[in-house]
């Protein structure tokens, strides 16, 4: 496995935590930080230039997520999204979701905090198979860090 370390593959989304996104218990839903990874995910990959090639040959074979606290509606949150290591046919990325600083907790004033952090992998299962096979050389090639940008 390659270590992803040095310069870092990484990815930032900003995202409002909107009425669909929360729950009965009055803030987010665990899915909202789950869609929040996937659209930095996608982000990542559209500005790497290989969306088309990740897009539906990259199932998600392993993910964990510790939720550490509340997001509200209206709140703002930052997902960022980095590659923490890539192997033969797998991918390993670290993620936090944070709220940004908002007035609209059920207290009055939420300062910034980190709402949840975890990892997930995929693998390359490419769309005429069921099996994993070595990622293409695009998506290789466009996440992989040049020695010297280290």
């Amino acid at each position: 496995m390659t270590e992803a370390s040095g310069a870092v593959v990484r990815e930032e989304v900003t995202r409002t935590v909107e009425w669909v996104d929360t729950d009965a218990a009055g803030h987010h839903h665990n899915s909202f930080v789950l869609r929040s990874v996937e659209a930095a995910e996608a982000r990542l990959f559209r500005r790497l230039g290989v969306l088309q090639e990740y897009f539906g040959a990259a199932p998600r074979v392993r993910q964990e997520v510790d939720y550490l606290s509340k997001l509200y509606f209206g709140q703002e949150s930052t997902t960022v999204l980095e590659l923490e290591a890539v192997g033969r046919s797998s991918m390993t990325f670290r993620f936090q979701v944070w709220g940004e600083a908002h007035d609209g907790g059920p207290s009055g004033r939420v300062e910034r905090r980190l709402a949840a952090a975890g990892r997930f992998v995929t693998v390359h299962v490419p769309r005429d198979s069921e099996s994993s096979a070595p990622w293409p050389e695009a998506i290789r090639a466009a996440v992989t860090v040049p020695a010297a940008a280290e």
